[in-house]
């Protein structure tokens, strides 16, 4: 597909076998002044695309004759331009997420609600503009970089019309090229002009290392471009997409960067952090109140229920402890988004609190046949200055699922050292590992790892990820070492900067 015409009616095709879905989203987007069409089934959306330029479409993933999984995909190979927001029911949730992973852009719950709708395809277009420019922009750039100053009255217009900051430098590192909506989001004065160095418009020392990252990078331009958020100091966040400029021998040249102003979506994501904790919290007292009615229930009819009535009161009371354990993992994640993890912070002794963690696990350990063994450091180790419960919540978790993801009559290793300026602590085991192409997705939330050995194994798939954000907030990493079939190995690195 050709690229379009920047300033021209925006155009959004709804496929979607649902009269009233069609007609609702119909309305709502058309108020907006966009052009809408919409069809009742794949193929006449594929149909209607072959003649009609579409900015955006709405997708309805189950649908009769080709599914909407097909047509993103033909759309993704075929008109690589438009994106693609799918529109799901809660039993297509996680066909949603795969669509994601295919090249969705976004994806929205029915029953849908007009904010929800207007919010993400503002967003979308929002995208769908930018894109187009900075690929209009490449085809426009025929000259070297050192030829800019000689183009820029023909791409002024362009360049200054954009929603979000644009910046481009030379070599090194100073700016010849910004438009008034990078002065905008840093709040600087419109008569700023380029010339300086990046560094006396951007302070952020992570930002620094973003863009000398990119002035290492001798890739090729149509590689994934590289990503970087910081907050300003007006508390306005910012998301920059960069890449670095080559000439024809893959040489350096410089780098362009685009600003977008995320701090919308950032109070979006906050509140919607907060609405799922408040929910959480609010279930898990009537959730707890029905398991323990569950139990007492249990002890009572033992002797007189027949077999089939326990089966049933058993499994009802392990999917509310199941229950209880997802909205436990919930309210953690939500603390870890909202910042407010880390709120009681004292002296501790990790060896100590290892060796509480694995004695508490160790009964569980034995009850699979298996063996957890702690294995101290013979030096003297400095006490941390942390959140007692961060540090459980971490080690519990990732002990835990060692056990779980072993075999009977496995080893568990839990190790402490110090190495340069970090204390590090390692779990090893030796169970059913994990394939080298789940490593990179396992941090991710709700993400599970399932196998002929682990598919019977129960969990929310947060566990790791609230590990990830806890050992964030302590400025720490960890990483994985892992072979199918042979076990794995996490490894947690706390700085002692944090020590005492």
């Amino acid at each position: 597909m050709e690229l379009a015409n920047l300033s021209k009616k925006k155009s959004i095709l709804i496929i979607d076998d649902e009269l009233d879905i069609r007609e609702g989203c119909k309305r709502i987007l058309g108020k907006m002044e966009y052009a809408v069409h919409t069809e009742n089934c794949g193929e006449n959306g594929l149909r209607y695309l072959e003649n009609n330029n579409i900015d955006v479409i709405l997708l309805d993933l189950m649908m009769p004759g080709i599914g909407g999984m097909e047509v993103l995909h033909q759309v993704r190979n075929l008109y690589p331009n438009v994106l693609v927001i799918i529109l799901t029911g809660f039993a297509t949730l996680e066909t949603a997420v795969e669509a994601m992973k295919q090249g969705a852009y976004d994806f929205l719950s029915k029953p849908v609600m007009p904010d929800q709708v207007r919010i993400v395809m503002k967003r979308a277009l929002e995208k769908h503009s930018l894109t187009l420019e900075t690929k209009k922009l490449q085809l426009e750039r025929q000259k070297t970089l050192a030829d800019l100053d000689t183009e820029q009255s023909r791409i002024r217009g362009i360049v200054e019309s954009l929603p979000n900051g644009l910046i481009v430098t030379d070599k090194t590192g100073k700016i010849v090229l910004m438009n008034p909506a990078f002065l905008e989001h840093l709040n600087l004065p419109r008569y700023q002009k380029p010339g300086s160095k990046l560094d006396d418009y951007i302070s952020d020392p992570g930002f620094k290392h973003f863009v000398e990252g990119l002035s290492k990078n001798d890739t090729d331009q149509n590689s994934e471009e590289a990503t970087y958020e910081f907050c300003t100091k007006t508390q306005r966040n910012l998301l920059v997409h960069g890449r670095p400029i080559l000439d024809d021998s893959k040489k350096y040249q410089g780098v362009v960067l685009v600003l977008v102003d995320i701090t919308a979506v950032k109070i979006l994501d906050r509140l919607k952090s907060e609405f799922v904790a408040k929910v959480s919290h609010e279930l898990r007292s009537p959730l707890a109140t029905i398991h323990e009615q569950l139990n007492i229930v249990l002890k009572h009819t033992v002797k007189n229920d027949s077999n089939n009535d326990q089966h049933i009161l058993t499994r009802a009371k392990e999917k509310t402890s199941s229950l209880i354990s997802l909205i436990g993992d919930l309210l953690d994640l939500s603390r870890i988004e909202v910042g407010a993890s880390g709120a009681i912070a004292e002296e501790i002794d990790i060896s100590k609190l290892l060796t509480n963690i694995v004695d508490f696990l160790s009964t569980r350990a034995e009850s699979n046949q298996q063996k957890l063994t702690f294995h101290p450091s013979t030096n003297q180790l400095p006490l941390l200055i942390a959140d007692p419960l961060e540090l459980e919540s971490i080690f519990g978790n990732l002990i835990t699922n060692a056990i779980i993801y072993s075999p009977p009559k496995s080893n568990i290793d839990v190790y402490i050292t110090a190495e340069d300026s970090f204390i590090v602590v390692s779990v090893k085991d030796d169970g059913f590992g994990i394939a080298e192409a789940h490593l990179n997705k396992i941090f991710d939330k709700f993400y599970r790892v399932k196998t002929d050995k682990t598919r019977m194994i129960t969990g929310t798939g947060l566990g790791l990820p609230i590990v990830k954000g806890l050992v964030d907030d302590l400025n720490g990493d960890i990483s994985i070492k892992s072979t199918e079939g042979k076990g794995s190995t996490f490894t947690v690195k706390i700085p002692v900067s944090k020590a005492v």
